[in-house]
């Protein structure tokens, strides 16, 4: 058995192969079986009641709680008022380089952390499609089972997509809760703040500060403007992006929680119809095949999903404080701490530009997976196709946003990012590490990890989209499967009760399945 302490150094950037089942809906209850899944605890809700996944460990939980906090309102607004506390101290203080190393110090730090609270906010969120897109498949297994049952025996007859497509959705089930404003408000302003013009227009503005570069004699002071301009636009968009991700991740649980009662009520009409007692079956998500950059870049991730960033942090601001007397608390010791939340900010912004892509591609196939599991199910009673919402917006801006949202997540931009650190720490310790070398090692960092959230918020905003049209799909086919099986059987008997055997055309359904 490998060293307990070798298997938890191993355990970050660990993708192994998931599990997941939803309970078994019966009537009054008879048998259920709980949600599945490694190093969390089980659901205690009924069935048809949505839960996100609860982590077994108390720190964890603790940690979500931080994490969610970041996401607030309240933490948003009081960003946007420290910002603009900043703007007006520097009406009067805004000439001195002390006034503008300070800031950048406190903008970059702040940024470090919320590096870490937006890894951890999509690793949650990850968690839980991937148990939504397994438990929906799960579920969906035993709808097809059942309705093929059905069909044979004459309970249920078949009908045509057009057929199909005209049943009203049932009135009695829940439909997809609406926006609330300050989310529609979010979700504009997140739209202009992804969009390609606005990347654009960010690099227009650095091109016109080089520009005054000769003019300024290329000055510590022209360079620390730039410095403390593009690190309070980080503080603001990650703040934003965290803001707009946590607003999403409440309206996709909303969302959920009428899906889930929806499949857990077709669930509850079918049991009841054929008798069928069996339990949903097991759905196995693989382990995802990987690059050795990949896992190791996986492995660097899950370190800042877990904040160990934030307390390496925190260590390496007390060594900076006491190392103040020897440096005399000159400009070079205030740039040592923007120098070194720049650095790794940079490579956390490569970093979470790959896992957001990465992530979304799984949760993409997974949702594939859902989607023609679900298609399978509607072609036992006939249904070959339907006409579906879809991901409409392919317009020039949007291309060339996806394009290059792929460009940047890839693994060896992540390596390149580590290359360009590397070279910067080269060129201040020739610079024997003076104010200009320090201001080689914030400048370049701070431009490129705000285009680098920019871009972020780009490929959140398209992943929202796609997920979307994703679940009011999944929605509308279960309402409309309930009205279908409730109007064919409101005219006919119900079938005798049956248990299945190892004989029944049921029984041998799950065999194949499994």
């Amino acid at each position: 058995m490998p060293n307990p302490v070798i298997r938890w150094l191993c355990s970050p950037g660990a993708r192994t192969e998931l599990q997941f089942s939803v309970p078994t809906h019966v009537a009054h209850n008879e048998k259920v079986t709980p949600f599945l899944s490694e190093n969390q605890d089980t659901s205690t809700e009924t069935p048809e009641t949505y839960v996100s996944l609860v982590k077994s460990r108390r720190l964890d939980r603790w940690l979500d709680r931080v994490v969610v906090i970041s996401g607030s309102e309240f933490t948003y607004v009081a960003i946007l008022i420290g910002l603009l506390v900043w703007a007006f101290l520097g009406i009067p203080f805004g000439t001195t380089d002390s006034y503008k190393i300070v800031i950048s110090d406190a903008q970059a730090i702040i940024n470090l952390v919320f590096d870490a609270f937006l890894m951890r906010q999509q690793f949650n969120q990850h968690d839980n499609l991937l148990m939504v897109a397994g438990s929906l498949r799960s579920r969906a297994s035993s709808h097809k089972r059942m309705l093929g049952y059905l069909v044979e025996k004459g309970q249920l007859t078949r009908v045509d997509a057009a057929q199909f497509q005209a049943l009203p959705s049932n009135e009695k089930a829940d439909q997809l809760p609406r926006e609330d404003r300050l989310t529609r408000l979010s979700s504009a302003a997140s739209s202009s703040l992804g969009h390609i013009g606005t990347a654009v227009g960010f690099w227009c503005c650095i091109f016109i500060w080089l520009g005054f570069g000769h003019y300024c004699g290329w000055s510590s002071t022209w360079q620390l403007y730039i410095n403390s301009a593009t690190s309070a636009l980080m503080v603001l968009l990650l703040a934003f992006l965290a803001n707009t991700h946590e607003r999403h991740s409440r309206y996709t649980a909303e969302c959920l929680k009428s899906i889930w009662k929806a499949d857990a009520a077709l669930e509850l009409h079918l049991r009841e119809l054929s008798g069928d007692r069996v339990e949903n079956p097991m759905i196995v998500l693989p382990e995802r095949k990987r690059s050795g950059v990949q896992r190791a870049i996986d492995y660097y991730a899950d370190l800042v999903g877990t904040l160990a960033g934030v307390v390496i942090l925190v260590l390496v601001i007390i060594i900076w404080i006491i190392c103040g007397p020897a440096l005399h608390f000159d400009s070079s010791w205030w740039l040592l701490m923007g120098t070194y939340a720049g650095l790794v900010g940079l490579n956390d912004g490569f970093v979470l530009r790959n896992i957001f892509q990465v992530l979304g591609d799984y949760e993409d196939e997974q949702f594939i997976e859902v989607n023609r599991e679900d298609h399978n199910t509607l072609a036992v009673v006939g249904v070959e196709s339907l006409d579906e919402e879809q991901v409409t917006t392919q317009s020039l801006s949007y291309r060339i946003s996806v394009r290059v949202g792929y460009f940047c997540s890839y693994q060896w931009m992540v390596v390149s990012g580590v290359v360009l650190i590397l070279g910067l720490i080269v060129g201040a310790s020739a610079m024997r590490w003076t104010e200009t070398g320090q201001l080689l090692c914030n400048i370049p960092p701070s431009v490129i990890e705000s285009f680098f959230t920019l871009i972020l918020i780009t490929g959140h905003n398209i992943g929202e989209a796609k997920r979307r049209v994703d679940l009011h799909n999944i929605n509308l086919r279960r309402l409309k499967m309930i009205s279908y099986v409730e109007q064919q059987s409101s005219n006919k008997g119900v079938f005798e009760v049956v248990e299945p055997t190892a004989k029944t055309e049921v029984d041998r359904d799950v065999s194949i399945m499994s």
